[in-house]
């Protein structure tokens, strides 16, 4: 038996007597009271050895104890239980110093294995802070989002380099952006670069800048991303299309903390906190050679998995009601949903995720006439959307991707005109993918890869030369 004492604070009775019975039988002595001011009084009178106690009691709040027990009994630790599961909740438990957040209801075994790991020697220090809920852009209290919050409140106040893996829609850069605004480098920028939206070969110039005749067309000396984000967060999106070159400038980066600009020769410092997104299976794009292992695991030091929505519906009348309420403020009429227009929405598969939520809520308010929407609506409207997608013409499809691509490289450069030698950069930004893919397809083999492309072996060779593309590591 264990013999140490566990203080417990909840106005639920139900709570107290569940953990009452469950750390007794583990051979805890546990002490459970129903307001803040008997929890205080056992701490400063020197009891127990670990607190569990509630956010909300009937005569103050658990998060406002953290400071002040800190303060009386540095080494005593807290868990902190609570059913305002929200980002804020879990993120002023870990800056007040709690050692542990738990959102309600928990499950028993976690809470568990979370005091054995608050009795055992370790140590934690918070950081300072205090935000409005109402500024967080993350919304939802499921389980899956419980997950999110844990993680993002643990690597806040840090400089650890995160990797957000998710599918298209789930709001990947609102969690990079809550990571600066709410980290040690708000006061910094916050600068964002898609890899999937900048020409190959332009992507070394962005992200650390050129100078004045680096290459052809370069009259002037152009900062890059990681000079504009210097001190801030720069949040890498879509890494996993990131061409190998670039792959080894950027490893290089994370290895030394120092690049050089294209066209330069004196190292620069980068002070940056990186965060990257993928929603690719990067371990597959290892595997075929397409990136690095070596950098994958640079990047990928605090995993963060978000969820679709599909695996968060208790989450979908709050994102629509908020979704519904931003669109009235932009503007549009106020709309509301009933209980079978929630129920519609949750039966919905919503392969565009959040993004697609927000688009219909949008249109919702944009263009129904009725003040209040049922389950009806949403399934003509998503029904109506979802018969245009696949309408689209299946040998339009190449053509509208390298049209968007391109109009995306023209508005990047706010109204002038990209570099000259346009041309020959798009077909080498078409070949190099191409040549790419026959050799992860081929595991490497360029006498196959060749055949598959129709080209001759000597040519296949030339163009790996000419492109710089790397070959798998499985080549014979």
């Amino acid at each position: 038996m264990s013999g140490e004492t566990i203080l417990v604070a909840d106005d639920d009775r139900g709570i107290r007597t569940i953990l009452s019975e469950a750390l007794g039988r583990l051979g805890y002595d546990v002490r459970a009271a129903a307001d803040a001011g008997t929890l205080w009084n056992w701490i400063t009178k020197g009891e127990g050895h670990l607190v569990i106690t509630d956010v909300v009691m009937p005569d103050g709040d658990g998060l406002d104890l953290l400071p002040r027990i800190r303060r009386v009994r540095p080494d005593l630790r807290v868990i902190v239980m609570s059913a305002r599961n929200t980002l804020m909740t879990a993120l002023r438990a870990t800056e007040r110093g709690a050692f542990e957040y738990l959102p309600k209801p928990f499950d028993l075994s976690a809470l568990t294995d979370a005091v054995r790991r608050a009795l055992a020697p370790a140590g934690v220090v918070p950081a300072p802070g205090e935000e409005s809920e109402e500024k967080l852009p993350l919304i939802g209290r499921s389980p899956a989002m419980q997950d999110v919050y844990r993680v993002m409140a643990r690597v806040m106040a840090t400089d650890l380099t995160v990797m957000i893996a998710g599918e298209s829609g789930t709001g990947k850069e609102l969690v990079a952006r809550a990571l600066h605004d709410f980290g040690k480098r708000r006061n910094a920028p916050f600068v964002a670069i898609n890899m999937a939206a900048i020409p190959r070969e332009l992507i070394e110039s962005e992200l650390f800048g050129h100078e004045k005749g680096a290459f052809t067309g370069a009259g002037a000396r152009q900062a890059g991303r990681f000079e504009l984000a210097q001190g801030g967060t720069l949040f890498l999106d879509e890494i996993g299309d990131m061409p190998p070159e670039a792959q080894t400038r950027l490893l290089r980066v994370l290895q030394e903390g120092e690049y050089t600009t294209v066209g330069g020769r004196a190292p620069v410092r980068a002070d940056v906190r990186i965060v990257a997104a993928t929603n690719r299976d990067l371990r597959q794009f290892i595997r075929r050679g397409l990136f690095r292992e070596d950098l994958f695991y640079r990047l990928n030091v605090v995993p963060l998995r978000l969820p679709p929505l599909r695996e968060r519906s208790d989450d979908m009348a709050a994102l629509a009601r908020h979704f519904l309420a931003r669109a009235a403020e932009s503007g549009l009429p106020a709309k509301t949903l009933d209980a079978s227009a929630i129920d519609a929405l949750r039966r919905h598969a919503w392969p565009g995720n959040v993004r697609e939520l927000e688009n219909l809520m949008v249109r919702l308010a944009a263009l129904h006439p009725a003040d209040n929407i049922g389950a009806e609506v949403i399934e003509v409207e998503i029904a109506e959307s979802a018969a245009s997608v696949e309408q689209r013409p299946v040998d339009d499809n190449l053509g509208a991707a390298v049209n968007r691509h391109l109009k995306t490289y023209f508005d990047a450069h706010e109204g002038g005109l990209p570099p000259p030698g346009l041309y020959q950069r798009i077909l080498r930004e078409m070949e190099r993918p191409l040549i790419s893919l026959s050799l992860g397809a081929t595991r490497g083999n360029q006498i196959r890869a060749a055949a598959l492309l129709g080209l001759n072996r000597n040519t296949l060779r030339k163009k790996i030369r000419e492109l710089d593309i790397a070959v798998p590591r499985e080549q014979k």
